[in-house]
């Protein structure tokens, strides 16, 4: 069976899109460490990001880099923040996170909630950048 990452991008599990293309799919985090927090998924279900064939790996890091632009357009911040921890979801995975410090990145932090209004807005905010 299909693991999370991989029925959201199957569109199996609803998600707040941003945007996608053929072998990549970006998402905002449903429980995000700041508004505009963002997930960058290739579609195919590789656990471990080292593990991506090359082709794949670079497309990924381009991908989220034209949606890291479009973040930065859109949500107030100093920069957008990029991390790769992969422990949590067996499914490779970027985490792009607006951020005022570099505390922002942590994932200790506690986490935001958002109404689905305010997820639609965001992704909105952020597709009009692309």
């Amino acid at each position: 069976m299909a693991g999370i990452f991989a029925r959201i991008a199957n569109g199996e599990i609803p998600s707040y899109k941003i945007a996608e293309t053929e072998n990549c799919f970006a998402f905002l985090d449903l429980k995000p460490l700041a508004k505009g927090h963002t997930l960058i998924i290739p579609k195919q279900e590789i656990d471990y990001i080292f593990d991506l064939p090359p082709e794949l790996y670079i497309e990924l890091h381009t991908f989220s880099q034209t949606i890291a632009k479009a973040i930065f357009k859109a949500i107030p911040c100093k920069k957008i923040g990029m991390a790769v921890i992969g422990l949590e979801v067996p499914h490779a995975h970027i985490h792009l996170v607006p951020m005022q410090t570099m505390h922002d990145l942590n994932f200790s932090n506690s986490r935001l909630e958002f109404s689905e209004v305010e997820y639609k807005d965001i992704a909105k905010l952020i597709q009009a950048k692309l």
